[in-house]
């Protein structure tokens, strides 16, 4: 199916749309999320719904991809970008993991890679607005720091890639096949811990 024929249609409501799904979604999870609730909670009719999404997987990724941009946000709101790596990083895997486990992030994830070969601009979307926005925003940090001399790095892209990845650790195989999906605080310490321990082992200026 053409990008085109399902693209989104913006009007009036749409913001307050978007709204209403992201409390419905972030409260009852994709699958327990009905367009009756969401048409609800935002205000509107669901014929006003249905004119902006036409599929509640569309509005899901469209909700997920701003989701991906506030947090990305509100991360960077929260600390200091000129501080040193071993007060950012840290930071940064706690976000990255916490979003790994969340049931917003392991249903987006899902849903835009079952789709993808139907419905190619959710995956890009997705992609766009999770993926490579935390490049972006963790490669411009990491440039930072290196041009303060906090760390060496030739390639800041597939640095924060690694970094991202490292993060990922453990958790999200056994997250994308269901075989774990509750890590308590411990083991999302230990593996925040881990991926900034190997990162600055591989990237530091001075040991960890």
């Amino acid at each position: 199916m053409a990008v085109t024929a399902i693209a989104i249609r913006k009007g009036r409501k749409f913001d307050q749309v978007l709204e209403g799904a992201r409390v419905v979604f972030l409260r009852d999870g994709y699958e327990g999320a009905s367009v009756d609730d969401i048409a609800r909670e935002s205000g509107v009719s669901k014929a006003t719904l249905y004119n902006y999404f036409p599929d509640k997987r569309i509005l899901f990724v469209e909700v997920a991809t701003r989701e991906c941009r506030r947090q990305a946000d509100e991360a960077e709101a929260v600390v200091d970008l000129s501080d040193p790596p071993e007060i950012v990083l840290p930071e940064a895997a706690r976000r990255i993991i916490a979003f790994s486990l969340s049931d917003f992030g392991r249903n987006v994830f899902r849903i835009s890679v079952a789709e993808s070969e139907r419905f190619p601009e959710l995956g890009r979307e997705f992609y766009e607005n999770g993926p490579a926005l935390l490049r972006e925003r963790l490669g411009s940090y990491l440039t930072g720091a290196v041009e303060r001399g906090e760390l060496r790095i030739d390639d800041i892209d597939l640095a924060a890639d690694q970094f991202a990845e490292l993060c990922k650790a453990d958790i999200f195989p056994c997250v994308c096949l269901g075989v774990k999906r509750d890590f308590d605080q411990s083991a999302q310490d230990r593996i925040a811990r881990g991926a900034v321990e190997m990162f600055l082992a591989r990237y530091g200026t001075r040991r960890v």
